[in-house]
Parts: structure tokens; sequence; C-alpha cells
């Protein structure tokens, strides 16, 4: 979903600069033009510079807090393959703050391995990549898939490596998300 609401900042609230990813504060009473509200965070202009504000502090800009903890659901998954395919539909939920795409169908996403481990419960291992290995943004990019994984009920060890081969590019991308960008 993309926003243009232009809000007065309720409160002070903790805000990600993109693309470097540096954490500022941005204050109350500030202009706020909400550009991008996808995958429970937002995308926002302020004096002209551009920020992410996560959707836990979604009532600074006047919408309803949303909770970054999403369940697979009450009945735990029997197979691993069960809980691979909860862990690729929250991967779905990440998106750049500068493209309104998630971060699979932009083909970040190199590799999935779920391992069980002694308790029952399973071990997800990522492998992803970022458009550009300079991407400031790259380590929120990193714990946001890794606080998704955490979610799960059954996945208890989260590891999300970001890896430079292959060198990613836009034939990676599905071609849902090329139409999406005006690719195709």
């Amino acid at each position: 979903m993309t926003a243009t609401d232009t809000v007065q900042l309720s409160r002070d609230v903790e805000a990600s600069i993109v693309p470097v990813g540096t954490k500022v504060t941005l204050s109350q009473g500030e202009e706020a033009r909400i550009t991008q509200e996808l995958g429970g965070s937002y995308t926002v202009i302020v004096n002209g510079n551009m920020f992410r504000i996560d959707g836990k502090d979604a009532d600074a800009l006047g919408k309803e807090a949303k909770a970054t903890s999403i369940r697979a659901g009450t009945d735990k998954p029997a197979t691993a393959e069960e809980v691979e395919k909860h862990i690729w539909e929250q991967m779905r939920t990440v998106f750049d703050p500068e493209i309104p795409v998630n971060i699979v169908d932009l083909g970040l996403i190199y590799d999935c391995v779920v391992e069980p481990i002694p308790d029952g419960d399973y071990r997800a291992k990522v492998k992803m990549t970022l458009t550009a290995p300079g991407c400031g943004m790259g380590p929120v990019l990193q714990q946001d898939v890794q606080n998704k994984l955490l979610c799960i009920e059954e996945i208890d060890e989260a590891e999300v490596e970001l890896v430079w081969d292959p060198p990613w590019n836009q034939n990676m991308m599905t071609e849902a998300a090329k139409l999406q960008l005006g690719m195709m």
C-alpha cells in the first residue's frame, strides 16, 4: 500500500535515515509526509529527508500501531516444509523503504534452510543480499528478516547472513515485481 498522507508527529519517535540506516529522533510537531506503508513500517519525508518508522511507532503518525510479532498460528506445523512455508510468507512482509516491493519478489533472498533442533522446534538460516553493496539500510533489512522469523512460534533460532555472491541484478526479480516497478 502506498500512502501520501501528511501528518504532524504526535510525539517524538525513533526513525532510520534512508538509505544510510542511521537512527535519529524525529520531534513531536514536525510535519511528515507518508510515502509508503508496507510490511508494517512507514517511509516518511520530513524536512526533505526520507526516514523509516517501525510499525510499533505508528501512533506517532496518527495510525494504529501494528504488532511486530506475527504468529504462524496456534497449531505447531508438523514438518520443516510447513515451517519453511511460513518463513517465506514472513519474508514477503519485509520491504525496502525505497522500493514498494517485498524482498522476496525483489530476488534478495538467496537461500532458506530449516533445521530441527533438539527441543522439537527449528532453526532458520537465510542468506540474503541487497540491491547495492553500499546500502546503509542493509543491517536494518537484515534485522527485519530476523525479527520476522523469530515471530514464528516454531523458530527458536534465526541466522540471517548478508552475502554478495552472486551479485544481485534486476533479472533476479519476479515478473510481478518487474511489472509493479514498470519494468515490463
